[in-house]
Order: structure tokens, then sequence, then C-alpha cells
């Protein structure tokens, strides 16, 4: 599991005045929830831009007054005006807790249908989960070599074991259609048989 280290501070003061001057130092306010106790911390921005601008899934070790606290990401809040990143939450990992992620969905095969001149279409990059802390995966593998032209996967097809999937089973994550090109080509198919009829048909019929 790809791990990221941020060194923080203890807050020990809240409200807009104290928010307002941490950000000054260019320091970002966050929490850590979840665990025996809540920790506010704060830390400089830089050090949460791997964890905040990345579709990948990481752990965070966040590191305050001496502790090391295990951490999944959990929420982000930015400035209406600036766009800048103004708090972060982070969610503690527990053993014996189950939590709820979302986990990347990586694609691996080419699909049948692909080789046979259809184009790949993929519906959904993520899912979410709840499980214990010692089943999170960076991301979830989907094998889409065996899907056909004018076929679809669906959540319920996804491996996810030791997971419970929250997303709806039936919605599809990945489908084969055909390409402009192919309907042609089957429709072009499908015409020359009749046309080639027309001329046997017209010797077969009766002379007046």
């Amino acid at each position: 599991m790809k791990t990221i280290t941020i060194e923080g501070q203890l807050r020990t003061e809240s409200g807009k005045k104290a928010t307002r001057q941490l950000r000054s130092q260019d320091l970002v306010p966050a929490v850590i929830y979840g665990g025996k106790e809540e920790i506010n911390f704060a830390a400089p921005a830089p050090s949460f831009k791997n964890i905040v601008y990345t579709s990948e899934f990481m752990i965070a070790e966040i590191k305050v007054d001496g502790k090391t606290y295990r951490c999944i990401l959990k929420d982000l809040q930015f400035g209406k005006v600036s766009d800048a990143l103004t708090h972060v939450d982070f969610l503690e990992l527990v053993d014996d807790k189950k939590v709820i992620a979302t986990l990347p969905l990586k694609y691996v095969g080419t699909p049948a249908g692909v080789k046979a001149g259809g184009k790949l279409v993929t519906k959904m990059k993520a899912i979410k989960i709840k499980t214990l802390p010692k089943y999170l995966k960076e991301f979830l593998e989907v094998d889409i070599s065996g899907l056909e032209l004018n076929e679809n996967i669906r959540v319920e097809d996804i491996p996810a074991e030791n997971m419970e999937v929250l997303n709806s089973p039936r919605i599809p994550i990945a489908a084969v259609t055909m390409t402009r090109q192919l309907k042609q080509e089957e429709a072009s198919a499908a015409k020359a048989p009749a046309g080639k009829a027309a001329p046997a048909a017209a010797a077969a019929a009766p002379k007046k």
C-alpha cells in the first residue's frame, strides 16, 4: 500500500482568527477522527499535495506531537475565491473497525470485442467499499479481456474479496460498443445478399 508521511503541529486554538493566522503562515488546518480521540493539527500546504491532487488511494501516516496516526483521506475544503486548500479531514484506521473508502478500478487486458473492431468505454473509475483496514488496497483489478462486442461488465463482477461493495451491483462499469465504421460494414454486409438475389429472382420469373 502506498503511504505518505505528513508532519503536523498540534492546534490548541480554534476559531476564525486562529485559522486565518495559520493560513497566513501557509499552514492548512486539519483534523483526525475515528480513533480514541479527535486530533486537531496543522501542516504546511505542500505536505498535503501528494494525497490531495491525485486519483490514487493511499495511506497517510500523520506525525503530531510525537505520535503517528495511520489515516485515510475523507474530506477536503477549498476557498471559494482562491481555490486554495483550506481544511482536510482524515479518518484514523483502527484495526478492528471497518472503514468506508473509495478505491480506484484498474482495468487489465484487451477485450475480445475491441480486437473485433469495437471500442472500449469505461463508465466508472472507482467504487465505494466497506472493509477492515487490513484489506484496503491501492486499487481493485478488473480483467476485461473476455468482454465481447456489445457486452458490458457490472459492479457485481468486480473481484472484491473481504469487502462490501456499496455501489448498486447492476451498474455497468465498462462496455465494448460498436464503432461507426463497424456499424457501416455490418449494414453493407447485410444489404449485399439482398442485392445479389434480385437478378436471380428476375431470371426465375416466368416469361410473358
